[in-house]
């Protein structure tokens, strides 16, 4: 999925969706507009209702994290099962970091992500 490029209220970022199209529990793949291009950001809806965002291309063999299993901090590479924090990006499991991304909901339920 492609995003825009909004600013709303004082929320700034690239709005990639409505909350309500990431179910919760689940990750979604979109493209996110740089100063420098794009970059593949994955995106988590926790159940609890959190939010986080990570690059959503596996460092490890280039796996689609955003299919990747979550829990309140991790997520898991659906191919070889590695794993990432989604707090700091670090592996927990040996391989290269990810970069996490700063993602935000606004009132009216957009998730706007800041490619970093």
């Amino acid at each position: 999925m492609t995003a825009t490029t909004t600013t709303s209220g004082t929320t700034a970022g690239v709005r990639v969706a409505a909350l309500a199209e990431i179910p919760p529990g689940e990750g979604r793949a979109y493209v996110v507009p740089t100063g420098a291009g794009e970059v593949q950001v994955a995106v988590f809806h926790h159940r609890d209702g959190r939010v986080s965002a990570v690059d959503a291309v596996c460092p490890h063999s280039g796996g689609p994290l955003a299919d990747g299993q979550i829990d309140s901090c991790v997520v898991v590479c659906p191919l070889h099962l590695n794993t990432w924090d989604l707090r700091t990006g670090a592996s927990t499991s040996g391989q290269a970091p990810v970069r996490v991304h700063g993602v935000a909901v606004d009132d009216d339920g957009g998730v706007r992500v800041t490619p970093r």
